[in-house]
């Protein structure tokens, strides 16, 4: 063994952050099998490689017994204390039996195994980068793709973005830079495998994230996200700070913030309501940009009936009722839409005054991208107790603001 194979250890020691120590057992336990497949030999042997000195011995290693039975693995007491007097039962004898021609053997071996083992530490130190970006958004560039999956360059490994976890209005060529979001990190036998998303809410989050300095810093907080990936998505929002508004922030001056991220989706509609504790007042607010009369709540049931003007019954629910589940998602409660006139035929509204702490009191404060960025918001009282109810004139006039904001 020459003195490049120490050389040769060294820089990658250096370069690849694998240890020495390391290769030189891989290489000392690969020229034991290669001794014993090239020399057809069964005994136990071991290999000592000093690179220092750049010599290699190989050693034959045989259990001192009384009787032996298997002379290629034993050897008997009196034969071992010719050897050695202080040789006893249970001790290993030990025999140099390096072959001639073994030179030319190791430094192969050698070889192959100092390639495995870099090979394989490259492996670990990307999927140890990788596996700590789980959860986390990427910049890739789309590389190549199959019926099933896309392949998204990351720089030192290619994720897979499989055909579930693509937006399906969107067009992908190679050599298009995209962001995605890691949803897992695996460790295979043919390296690491990581794999991203188009359509998971953490992207939006993470976007968001990045587009609106109050969330990063902390000051908003994002509670809840749903999301049907290409076509509309809500998102709910919450502070503590009572001088910041906190769907304001996310939307930006004119709805700049809120616009980036949606032409980064491919112009996914985003609506953006308030979070609040009280289940009123939040599930109000995600059935945006609908307007809602009265909510009544069923903690049993973890459900909620809401009432909506007539004209505004087709907003509320949504195309193919998106808008109703989207928010249902977002509340983590069940909502059951139904019209004022249908309300008010099954004695549901007007809430009787046992009911009163249940009727919404001010106009929902939402924001959607469907708007044309105002982000000036007003509350309106509608109900009121002892109020009498307003005429179809009036509230056709209190809430004409929202009334084209989606078409059905």
């Amino acid at each position: 063994m020459s003195s490049d194979l120490l050389d040769a250890l060294t820089a990658l020691e250096k370069q690849k952050g694998i240890s020495r120590d390391v290769l030189v057992e891989a290489i000392e336990a690969a020229l034991v099998t290669a001794y014993k497949r090239n020399f057809n030999q069964a005994q136990n042997v071991r290999v000592d490689l000093n690179l220092d000195k750049g010599t290699m011995k190989v050693y034959s290693r045989k259990d001192v017994v009384e009787e032996v039975e298997d002379e290629r693995l034993q050897i008997a007491l009196e034969d071992a204390i010719a050897i050695n007097p202080a040789y006893e039962v249970g001790d290993i004898v030990e025999e140099e039996v390096t072959p001639r021609d073994f030179g030319r053997i190791a430094a192969q071996t050698a070889k192959q195994v100092v390639t495995q083992r870099v090979r394989e530490a490259e492996r670990g130190l990307i999927y140890n980068e990788y596996v700590d970006r789980e959860d986390d958004i990427v910049n890739g560039i789309v590389e190549r793709l199959d019926p099933r999956n896309l392949y998204v360059g990351l720089g030192k490994v290619e994720a897979v973005l499989p055909i579930g976890e693509q937006i399906s209005s969107e067009t992908y060529k190679p050599h298009d830079r995209i962001k995605v979001y890691i949803t897992k990190v695996e460790n295979t036998s043919r390296g690491p495998q990581v794999f991203v998303s188009r359509t998971h809410p953490g992207l939006l989050r993470r976007l968001f994230e990045m587009e609106v300095p109050e969330i990063y810093d902390g000051v908003v907080e994002i509670k809840s996200i749903a999301r049907e990936a290409g076509d509309r998505s809500k998102i709910s929002v919450y502070t503590a700070n009572e001088e910041v508004d906190p769907v304001g922030s996310c939307v930006g001056a004119r709805g700049a913030r809120v616009q980036t991220i949606s032409n980064e989706l491919n112009g996914e509609k985003i609506d953006i309501v308030e979070w609040s504790e009280d289940p009123v007042v939040f599930v109000a607010n995600a059935l945006s940009p609908s307007k809602v009369l009265y909510v009544e709540v069923n903690e049993e049931e973890r459900s909620t009936t809401v009432v909506v003007p007539d004209y505004q019954l087709s907003l509320a629910i949504g195309k193919r009722g998106q808008n109703a589940r989207l928010a249902a998602k977002l509340t983590g409660w069940k909502i059951d839409i139904k019209s004022e006139t249908d309300a008010r035929e099954l004695g549901i509204y007007p809430p009787s005054l046992e009911n009163a702490d249940h009727a919404l009191l001010y106009e929902n404060d939402v924001y959607s991208i469907e708007e044309d960025g105002d982000d000036n918001y007003e509350e309106t009282p509608y109900f009121e107790e002892d109020e009498e109810l307003k005429s179809e004139e009036n509230k056709l006039e209190e809430f004409d603001l929202y009334s084209d904001t989606e078409d059905n």
